[in-house]
């Protein structure tokens, strides 16, 4: 693409626990919001931005009246590689370099979330699409993405949005990254199955994209980085914090921020009065160690907007936004 999305974005590195400026060694601190629908949302007779409901306008209140300098987007692997609903995979991609370019042109970056495999398949539980691990077309998806972005320093790469134990109902082996399978009553998901994925899926974008900063989950729904950091450069670790999830966050990601760049790819709470406070205590922490993030999510549960007016959570979240490091 040679540059023409990113709208002359300067490329970020890492530098000891911080992103930077790659250019200036100046540190950035990256906040923002998730804008889900393109994982899942079938395209309509316009194409995928109309049926997951994208729109320029919508990208500009996000970074310009919202004050984010990152958007993560989850994306649907079989989408890009082959499409959906009659549309060709080009056409998918196509959506992606839009949403790209209206993000870089407000001044903010695109985090690329690998979020489902695809839409067909169930992987345990009420309707869970999102599977424990990756699988060997993830590697095909990444090279294809890397080299189609390798130019763009606006893009970031969130190689797969959750690892996590098999589900006692679904029906899937686990994958290995060879492209065999774990044995079929395996269910854990632990940093031995994980760590090899990610230095398999971050060797697969570097060999087109040298200078990519990628973005590598931890386990249990991306929640828990202990066993972190990889003897890899480039790499910010990325936590999910939810309710559910407890409040051993110096365990699980607090302490890791002190020595490399740790970033919540996801947070949120429901409009209740305990989860609100932890979504408080949350944003309060992160200011603290000088974490960045990325709020669930701007158009799905638990919403940030109510037809464009902020929700309790997403009062909470637009603070965060324009909190200044002290």
């Amino acid at each position: 693409m040679n540059g023409e999305l990113s709208n002359g974005l300067p490329r970020l590195a890492t530098s000891g626990n911080l992103i930077v400026d790659a250019s200036t060694g100046a540190p950035i601190l990256l906040r923002g919001v998730n804008r889900s629908g393109l994982e899942y949302s079938d395209p309509d007779e316009q194409g995928f931005l109309s049926g997951a409901a994208i729109s320029r306008s919508e990208i500009q209140a996000i970074v310009r009246v919202w004050d984010c300098n990152i958007i993560r987007l989850p994306f649907n692997q079989d989408f890009v590689l082959r499409g959906r609903g009659g549309r060709l995979g080009e056409e998918y991609r196509n959506a992606l370099d839009q949403v790209i370019y209206w993000t870089s042109m407000f001044g903010a970056y695109t985090l690329l979330d690998l979020q489902w495999l695809d839409a067909d398949r169930t992987y345990g539980g009420d309707r869970n699409f999102v599977a424990p691990l990756p699988n060997i077309q993830s590697i095909e998806l990444w090279t294809l993405l890397a080299d189609r972005y390798k130019d763009e320093p606006a893009v970031l790469y969130d190689i797969f949005t959750e690892p996590h134990d098999r589900l006692d109902d679904d029906p899937f082996p686990l994958n290995k990254e060879d492209g065999s399978t774990y044995p079929d009553d395996q269910r854990a998901v632990t940093m031995k199955e994980w760590q090899p994925w990610a230095r398999k899926l971050t060797s697969v974008i570097r060999s087109e994209n040298p200078d990519a900063i990628i973005f590598i989950p931890g386990i249990n729904w991306a929640y828990d980085l202990r066993g972190m950091p990889m003897d890899v450069p480039n790499i910010v670790y990325s936590s999910h914090v939810y309710p559910a999830k407890g409040n051993d966050w110096p365990q699980a990601f607090g302490n890791l921020s002190r020595i490399v760049p740790v970033f919540l790819g996801e947070f949120g709470g429901q409009d209740k009065t305990e989860e609100l406070d932890f979504v408080r205590r949350l944003v309060a922490y992160s200011q603290q160690l000088g974490i960045g993030w990325t709020a669930w999510s701007w158009f799905n549960d638990p919403f940030l907007v109510n037809r464009y007016e902020a929700t309790r959570f997403g009062d909470i979240v637009r603070r965060g936004l324009a909190a200044k490091l002290t």
